[in-house]
């Protein structure tokens, strides 16, 4: 039985493309899914996979040709037609892992999430695992994921070692039910073997865009299939040629001698990269202020305490003082809107929403879960979204959606025993409130001095879009509701 492969929908308003590339030739084993061909069109790269698993047939389309919408591109054959074809490489297939191996694939990282780097390995080729037992731990931009063993059996080799990037369908490792253990091939056989004694011929629309644009061939990164140059490279390419370089880093000053030995030089994570990466665009395109102010918090405290027990045993969470916070800050940002904003070119968004991005620290770094309409919810509701949030967080669960389109951020440096900070902005937001330790302080009240317990609370907001007034208006709304949590319930 022969399966037809035609051309896929392109978009719309599109008819017709040009195949860039085969992944594939006539005799080649394919499985169901497994790329086949890469097609071009004006505005897109599309990929066809296989419609069935089998043996690759006549190829009718070839690389350059341009086809319409649903135009024949390929045969494919079952895999009981290509037996004689199948057993030719008898020699090889003996040196292949056995059927009863399983492949560990790189998991979903999470939308617009391309590659990760694999930072541990908890097992070592030749190590019993069992199924769902964790494997190694990947990092991405933002979160990190865990890898577990898709069955039980022997790992038989690693194919992405600590260190490595891999894309989202990369192989990690190969399983062994047996408990054979795969010698691993000579590397650089391994990465010239696909394209040794072929000619490599780049893609018509990339030879086209090259030519229009006076690019060479040495000018672009080449990211195709055995180095092929693809279309989109040469829009990199000529988007990097048309961007100013970035200033170069300083260089590291000299190490004495005696200290070099002690050093130690560690790599830094995806997230930290990021974390770094983006703390210092804020502060290269915020007007960046900081103001400050105190509140008293014995009113929170005392209602705390009175009702914590009972809270706890209606909604099965703890009381705690996030909530108050997160309820002023939406109370104050109905009062002060420009700091729930952000700036869109010569524009600025107003959100009649409030997405709250609560700050949590992790062992890989900061990262800022949101809680979404945070305006609408209850004490309780906020409870249990932070807690579940927060436990999500430290075990590095949390997904790329969960981390974005957050409107304010609430940094609570206070739980690490910090007094006072200057938190730096959440891009695109406006506003974030740092809050600090709650520390007991001699306070001067009606004539008197009294011991209270008090925080320091510090607004860090755009200053291009925020003014002084609004800053500090903003912090002592927050303040009022702290000090007399009843304006809260009467929206005072």
């Amino acid at each position: 039985m022969t399966t037809e492969v035609r051309v896929p929908t392109l978009g719309e308003s599109v008819t017709e493309a040009t195949v860039a590339t085969w992944f594939k030739k006539p005799g080649d084993a394919v499985a169901v899914d497994e790329m086949l061909c890469e097609l071009e069109t004006d505005k897109v790269t599309v990929e066809v996979p296989s419609p069935v698993a089998g043996t690759m047939g006549e190829i009718v389309a070839s690389e350059g040709e341009t086809v319409g919408v649903d135009a024949l591109l390929a045969t494919i054959g079952t895999a009981g037609e290509a037996t004689a074809s199948a057993a030719k490489p008898a020699p090889a297939a003996a040196d292949a892992p056995s059927s009863d191996s399983v492949d560990v694939m790189v998991p979903t990282l999470g939308e617009s999430v391309t590659e990760a780097t694999v930072s541990t390995w908890f097992k070592a080729v030749g190590d019993t695992v069992a199924q769902d037992e964790m494997l190694c731990e990947l990092e991405t931009d933002k979160v990190s994921v865990e890898v577990p063993s898709p069955a039980a059996g022997v790992l038989a080799e690693i194919t992405a070692p600590e260190g490595s990037t891999v894309d989202a369908s990369a192989k990690l490792a190969v399983i062994s039910a047996s408990g054979t253990v795969i010698a691993a091939a000579p590397a650089v056989a391994v990465a010239t073997s696909a394209p040794a004694g072929k000619d490599v011929e780049d893609a018509p629309s990339a030879k086209k865009a090259m030519a229009a644009a006076g690019v060479s061939r040495d000018q672009v990164t080449a990211t195709g299939r055995d180095g092929r140059v693809m279309k989109d490279d040469v829009a990199r390419a000529v988007a990097s040629a048309n961007t100013p370089a970035p200033a170069a880093a300083a260089p590291r000053g000299p190490v004495f001698s005696d200290d070099a030995p002690r050093e130690e030089r560690v790599k830094m994570t995806r997230l930290r990269q990021t974390i770094a990466r983006r703390l210092k665009e804020s502060q290269n395109t915020a007007a960046m202020l900081t103001t400050y102010n105190e509140v008293d918090m014995t009113e929170v405290m005392a209602l705390r305490n009175e009702y914590k027990d009972l809270f706890l045993k209606k909604h099965g969470v703890k009381l705690g003082f996030m909530s108050f916070f997160t309820k002023a800050c939406v109370h104050a940002l109905n009062e002060v809107p420009e700091v729930n904003a952000e700036i869109d070119g010569t524009d600025v968004v107003y959100k009649n929403f409030v997405h709250m991005g609560i700050a949590a620290g992790t062992p890989t770094g900061l990262v800022v879960p949101v809680i979404r309409d945070a305006d609408s919810m209850s004490f309780a509701g906020i409870e249990k979204a932070i807690a579940e949030k927060g436990a999500r967080a430290r075990d590095g669960k949390l997904s790329m959606a969960e981390m974005q389109g957050g409107t304010f951020t609430i940094s609570n440096g206070g739980v690490y025993g910090s007094l006072m900070s200057s938190p730096i902005l959440n891009p695109p937001q406006s506003g974030i409130l740092g809050m600090h330790k709650i520390q007991d302080r001699p306070m001067a009240i009606n004539g008197q001095v009294v011991i209270r317990p008090m925080m320091y609370l510090a607004l860090s907001y755009d200053h291009r879009i925020v003014d002084g007034k609004g800053a500090v208006t903003f912090l002592v709304r927050v303040k009022e509701a702290l000090e007399d949590p009843r304006r809260l319930l009467m929206d005072l």
